[in-house]
C-alpha cells in the first residue's frame, strides 16, 4: 500500500473500516424505502387535493355559494351550469360546444361528473370509474378552449387527466381513503373493474 493510499482504497476493503460500497448500497436502499413508503402518502393527498377540485365545482355551481357562482346564478336558482364555459368555448370543437351550451341533459351529466368524480376521489373507492370519468371531464374541457391561452396544446387539464391515471394505477384510494375495504366488497371482488 502507498504512503497516501486510504484502507477503503484497498480492493476488498469495502467489508472493513467505513463500511465503503457495501454501506453505500445500504444507504442508498434505505433511502429507496423511505421515499417509496411517502409515495402512497403523496398520492392520497393529491386525490384528496383533486376530489376536493371536482367536488367544490359541484356544490359552488349548486348551491352558488360565491366563489365562481354568484348565488342567484346557482342551479337550484335556474342557474345553467354549462352555459357561461360553453358558450365561450373556442377552436375546433367550439360549434358543437356553442350547439350543447346550456342544455339540460348536458348540464346533469355535467354536475353528476362533478359529483361523481369529487366523491369518488375524496372517498377513494371506485378509483377506475371516478379516474376515468375524472380523465375523460377533463380531456371534454380542455377541447372546449383550443389552443390554450397559456401553451400551444398543454394546460392543467391535460395534466388532471394524467394525474386521474396516475391515481387509479397507483390505487391512491387504499391509503387514507376506503379502496381497500371498498376492493374487499363482494360487489367489487366479483367485479373488478369497479376498484
Amino acid at each position: 500500500m502507498s504512503s497516501g493510499a486510504l484502507p477503503s482504497d484497498v480492493p476488498g476493503a469495502g467489508a472493513r473500516g467505513s463500511g465503503g460500497p457495501a454501506r453505500a448500497r445500504r444507504a442508498e436502499a434505505a433511502e429507496a424505502r423511505a421515499g417509496s413508503a411517502a409515495l402512497p402518502y403523496v398520492w392520497a393527498a393529491t386525490r384528496l387535493a383533486l376530489g376536493w377540485v371536482f367536488l367544490w365545482a359541484f356544490l359552488d355551481k349548486l348551491f352558488g355559494l360565491g366563489h365562481d357562482t354568484p348565488s342567484e346564478s346557482s342551479w337550484l336558482d335556474g342557474g345553467n351550469p354549462t352555459e357561461g364555459y360553453l358558450s365561450g368555448s373556442r377552436g375546433a370543437f367550439s360549434g358543437i360546444y356553442h350547439d350543447i351550451a346550456g342544455g339540460w341533459l348536458v348540464n346533469w351529466l355535467f354536475m353528476l361528473g362533478l359529483l361523481f368524480v369529487g366523491v369518488t376521489m375524496i372517498l377513494g373507492i371506485a378509483m377506475h370509474l371516478g379516474a376515468a370519468a375524472g380523465a375523460l371531464m377533463s380531456v371534454l374541457m380542455w377541447t372546449a378552449m383550443l389552443p390554450p391561452a397559456s401553451n400551444p396544446f398543454m394546460d392543467d387539464h391535460i395534466v388532471y387527466a394524467l394525474v386521474f391515471v396516475g391515481l387509479a394505477l397507483a390505487a391512491a384510494g387504499d391509503t387514507l381513503g376506503l379502496g381497500r375495504w371498498w376492493a374487499s366488497t363482494p360487489l367489487v371482488r366479483r367485479w373488478r373493474w369497479l376498484r
